[in-house]
């Protein structure tokens, strides 16, 4: 199991990591391989609003299909269209190009209140 020090992490498996004023979103590699082989991606629409613990996707693979959280508020600036031709994506590259959506967070607090690698290590263990 991948846990990446450069991004923090959501109690739903959900990671994040500040990109200039955006924070990207993705999920896991724990989630991806919990999951099994990704299928299919729903993401949400360019400038929706989320709340932090709302769902705004779904992740299905052969295994099941999952509802991802937002682990911040604020404003979805950007989506991952590269899932929706090639889900696969979040497994091979769950930090890298498998990343979901981009959000202009609208309390930055939410983002510093996230579990760092080491936090988020000890709390899957304890699953």
């Amino acid at each position: 199991m991948r846990y990446d020090s450069s991004v923090v992490y959501h109690k739903s498996h959900e990671w994040a990591r500040r990109d200039g004023d955006l924070i990207v979103v993705g999920i896991s590699d724990y989630a991806q391989d919990s999951l099994g082989d990704i299928v299919f991606v729903e993401l949400p629409a360019k400038g929706k609003s989320l709340k932090r613990d709302d769902a705004f996707g779904v992740v299905e693979s052969v295994k099941a299909a999952s509802d991802v959280y937002a682990p911040v508020s604020g404003v979805v600036e950007e989506v991952n269209e590269a899932l929706v031709e090639n889900p696969a994506l979040v497994n091979s590259e769950p930090f890298g190009e498998g990343w979901f959506i981009k959000v202009r967070p609208s309390d930055a607090a939410e983002y510093d209140a996230l579990m760092s690698a080491a936090a988020y290590e000890a709390y899957v263990k304890g699953l």
